[in-house]
């Protein structure tokens, strides 16, 4: 009797562990599921903005502490532990901020992470605008160091290794990326050496017999035709009528001009008096070009200042819709300003 209690004693035994075992492997199966689920799960992302800033010197336990007080996870923190583990980056986290877009996993971050892929800003240098545009845009770029708060336009150029040089035109327009800790001075940096390449690259393959002796000639002939018309299949036809004018020691009489040198008195209308007011940038009482670029110009400015349209058109005017219609006469320039500008078409 004895025998058979103990051998029921040790059935028992062997189905309870049995049930322990079962119960065991049950739930480490289900957590490791579960683990498997929350590697691939999108986190907590509420607007297409969000992002988290790593410190230097942040511990892995910090990162998740902070992932999960911005409530971008609410997964448990070993769970993050593993799959840093798991894929080996647990301790090659870079600093830095990262974008928590939508969709995406933490396998996905902590990848980024471990990469160092940072989140990029843009800003973008727009053909036309001014140096002070261009210190507006930068001055509203988020995350981006304000630098030139409080240097004169001298100081800034000296900053950034071009001193003496004035600064209108000298920036390439373009969408420049940067990063948290990056500073406007790093932009404007970036974007006068690519205006340096660039002009330096076009100045090189010029169309010959030009009326420019410099690069910096071409800048400023490039800046006026950038104000005067943002039509492609225009700006060769203005740049050669610039070019003609200049060739026969013409005033440009370009109003352009005149609008920059009047600088805060211009209020959106030029005025007659404002044609016969002298500065040095009134090219209709001064000859030649003006003494600076008026605003940065694009590439393909650039490009038609040194690439002129052959013809014999020395005039243009405006039809008031983005378009202008050329002459090589004055008189017949007279009839299309009649026509466009005054509303008397014959």
């Amino acid at each position: 009797m004895n025998r058979g209690g103990r051998q029921g004693g040790r059935v028992a035994w062997r189905v309870l562990l049995w049930i322990l075992l079962l119960a065991v492997v049950g739930a480490a199966g289900w957590t490791w599921r579960d683990f498997s689920r929350f590697s691939v799960t999108p986190l907590h992302v509420s607007s297409a903005s969000e992002s988290i800033d790593i410190g230097r010197g942040t511990s892995f336990k910090d990162v998740v502490h902070q992932l999960r007080s911005q409530g971008l996870s609410t997964s448990s923190p070993l769970y993050w532990r593993l799959l840093a583990e798991r894929m080996q980056v647990a301790g090659r986290l870079h600093a830095g901020e990262y974008a928590i877009t939508p969709g995406i996993t933490p396998q996905q971050l902590l990848a980024n992470m471990a990469q160092g892929k940072v989140l990029q800003r843009d800003v973008t240098i727009v053909d036309g605008w001014t140096f002070h545009d261009v210190l507006q845009a930068l001055a509203k770029a988020d995350k981006l160091k304000h630098e030139t708060a409080g240097l004169d336009e001298a100081a800034i150029m000296r900053k950034i290794g071009a001193p003496g040089e004035k600064a209108e035109g000298r920036f390439l327009p373009e969408t420049y990326a940067y990063v948290k800790g990056d500073g406007d001075l790093d932009i404007l940096r970036r974007a006068h050496e690519a205006m340096d390449k660039t002009l330096a690259t076009s100045w090189a393959q010029r169309a010959p017999d030009l009326p420019l002796t410099t690069p910096y000639q071409a800048l400023i002939l490039a800046s006026i035709i950038e104000k005067e018309t943002g039509r492609a299949d225009e700006r060769a036809r203005v740049a050669g009528v610039f070019v003609r004018r200049l060739q026969k020691n013409m005033l440009l009489q370009t109003d352009p001009t005149v609008i920059y040198g009047m600088g805060s008195s211009y209020a959106g209308t030029i005025h007659k008096s404002d044609l016969t007011t002298d500065t040095p940038y009134n090219t209709y009482t001064r000859p030649g070009l003006p003494p600076t670029p008026i605003a940065m110009p694009g590439k393909p400015a650039i490009e038609a200042a040194l690439h002129p349209a052959s013809g014999d058109a020395l005039y243009f005017v405006s039809r008031g819709d983005g378009t202008h219609i050329f002459a090589s006469t004055l008189e017949e320039q007279n009839r299309h300003v009649a026509c466009y500008q005054l509303k008397h078409c014959q």
